[in-house]
């Protein structure tokens, strides 16, 4: 069968989303200083964006300080319902499955993480979050895609990185490293043509073999080429992986549930899994905010739980850790449409064996305030940096842009050295 260019695009054939970026200066002082560092095995970050400002406030619950009360009449966590951690906070009840982690010992949580200066726009803030720059948003590279740059190439068969989602989250951004955009397993291949499902093999090559002549020695045809081949790869991998993986672990039937069985399967997969990212919606609580906050705490700590779960029963729990985010907390008062408004501070939750859980940064002050905003105590990029440095093995100064206090959050024999 001869297939030409034509006949694929009237087929509607689709190549599985995959970040195709310009080629730049490749940032050698990380690959240098990543090189340089000792093997740290087959780690694997998990990053979890809480997207659109979680109210921290209603997160980790002060249930013993009455001027919680005072200045969240409605909005607030009853005493009652609080689970309690110490004498003076507790987590949402929406959090059963995070206290389950925290009594077990491997769920850390950071309060008070924001930065100098903090936006009240979420783009803005969602900008500095993922470049680890507070003053102007960074350039076009996030966090993790600098990390991502220094790594050396793997196999054909390895899928360094995964977004699970329907874009590429700016945490992820790299002129070197392709990063496959997940959104779901079947989704993500070559699409079969309806009527030639027989010759899908041969409709692959012949689009490879397409994109990998006539330009190809052209910076841009040979990133293209690349691309396409790294997507083509990838895809394989990724549906190996998935017919490969079995589990008596249940997800939750949620989005974020199911996004993380996808990263349980390249881990369990031995894909060469290094950073993943994946997201939850929602947290934007302007209005009604009881009892949808805890229903979306409950869907996030559910689904963690599973996962780590699932990483359990696969002897992998020692491998991988889990980190969340969102762009910035809430307002202390509450305001007249019983939701809370954009904020500054609010906490980090980090998981995995290797953590060395607990409480760690100190509580913002309820009554010494900016503008009705928490003061931040504990900088974001210091979790990064224990987590770029500490767990991934790389050098946190190159990777953020300067250097910052790590956090002891691994137990000491996780720490990369």
């Amino acid at each position: 069968m001869t297939l030409t260019r034509r006949q694929f695009i009237k087929s509607s054939l689709a190549v599985a989303p995959a970040a195709a970026l310009m080629p730049s200066v490749f940032t050698r002082a990380v690959a240098a200083a990543i090189n340089q560092q000792a093997s740290v095995g087959n780690r694997t970050l998990v990053i979890v964006q809480m997207a659109g400002g979680n109210d921290g406030l209603n997160t980790i619950v002060p249930a013993n300080d009455d001027h919680y009360y005072e200045v969240r009449p409605s909005v607030n966590v009853l005493p009652g319902d609080v689970l309690a951690i110490d004498r003076e906070v507790g987590f949402n009840p929406g959090l059963t499955a995070f206290k389950e982690l925290f009594d077990e010992g491997v769920l850390a949580a950071v309060e008070g993480v924001g930065y100098p200066g903090p936006s009240y726009s979420h783009f803005q803030s969602m900008d500095i979050w993922q470049t680890a720059d507070p003053e102007k948003g960074g350039g076009f590279e996030g966090w993790a895609g600098k990390y991502l740059e220094g790594l050396p190439a793997g196999a054909d068969d390895e899928v360094q990185s995964l977004a699970v989602g329907r874009s590429l989250p700016r945490a992820l951004f790299t002129h070197k490293a392709t990063v496959p955009m997940v959104n779901t397993v079947a989704a993500y291949q070559l699409q079969r043509a309806p009527r030639a499902v027989a010759d899908q093999d041969e409709r692959t090559q012949a689009l490879l073999r397409l994109y990998g002549t006539g330009a190809a020695t052209r910076s841009f045809g040979e990133h293209l080429d690349a691309t396409l081949r790294a997507a083509d790869s990838s895809s394989r991998a990724v549906q190996g992986a998935h017919g490969r993986y079995a589990s008596t672990v249940e997800y939750p039937d949620t989005k974020l549930g199911k996004s993380m069985k996808v990263v349980a399967e390249a881990v369990t997969g031995d894909l060469g899994l290094s950073v993943a990212h994946v997201s939850i919606g929602g947290f934007d609580t302007h209005a009604t905010q009881l009892p949808v906050h805890g229903d979306l705490l409950k869907d996030t700590a559910d689904a963690m739980l599973a996962f780590y779960r699932d990483m359990q029963a696969h002897g992998r729990d020692q491998d991988v850790v889990l980190m969340t985010w969102s762009e910035f907390g809430r307002r202390v008062t509450e305001n007249g449409s019983g939701g809370t408004d954009h904020g500054s501070a609010g906490p980090m939750f980090v998981l995995g064996t290797p953590v060395a859980g607990g409480l760690y940064g100190e509580r913002p002050s309820l009554t010494d305030l900016v503008k009705n905003n928490f003061k931040y105590t504990t900088d974001f990029r210091q979790v990064y940096a224990t987590m770029v440095e500490g767990w991934l093995g790389a050098p946190a100064e190159a990777v953020l842009g300067g250097q910052f206090e790590q956090i002891p959050l691994l137990r000491r024999e996780a720490v990369a050295s």
